[in-house]
């Protein structure tokens, strides 16, 4: 048990005590004796200082440990995944904040949510409210002001017709 040698990790050794400070063995276990929590919390800390030492050893060794799981879909995947799902299967739909949140970041490029999805979305938006309906508005606005700014650009006027169509939504 990892309990037996983590006492001898944190009690020095009494050699490289100075004389006379060394207790004879025996005496002073009563006096050192660790609760169950603070044990629980010496072998955690202890088996993370282990892990940490045989990364850096592998490392140095040129080992590298290797990924065990794939990573999970993007997040502009989950995203169109739940908007899609508001749509189609509402009675499974699950409002997730995080999704939502996702969606009204990144409305306005049609890169990362297609126009066939953006109409899905508008319709989505009609239920916003609160907070997020005033910043979505309000960042509408100004993709409108800066798309008089730059006419010749493509991407912003693309943005900016988007914006003109939440604004609309909402008037």
């Amino acid at each position: 048990m990892m309990v037996a040698w983590t006492q001898q990790l944190l009690l020095p050794h009494p050699a490289s005590c100075p004389e006379g400070t060394q207790k004879p063995e025996g005496e002073g276990d009563q006096d050192s004796a660790l609760t169950p929590e603070e044990k629980r919390v010496l072998e955690r800390k202890l088996k993370k200082i282990l892990n940490k030492e045989k990364k850096k050893q592998l490392k140095s060794d040129g080992q590298a440990k290797l990924k065990t799981q794939e990573s999970g879909p993007s997040a502009s995947k989950q995203a169109l995944e739940y908007l899609t799902c508001w749509a189609e299967k509402r009675s499974a739909w699950k409002f997730q904040k995080s999704r939502q949140t996702w969606l009204l970041q990144h409305m306005f490029d049609s890169e990362k949510i297609p126009d066939d999805t953006f109409v899905v979305l508008l319709q989505y938006l009609e239920g916003l409210w609160g907070k997020a309906k005033e910043t979505t508005v309000l960042k509408a606005s100004m993709l409108v002001e800066e798309s008089g700014k730059a006419p010749n650009d493509i991407v912003v006027q693309q943005r900016a017709q988007r914006a003109r169509e939440v604004i609309q939504l909402f008037s």
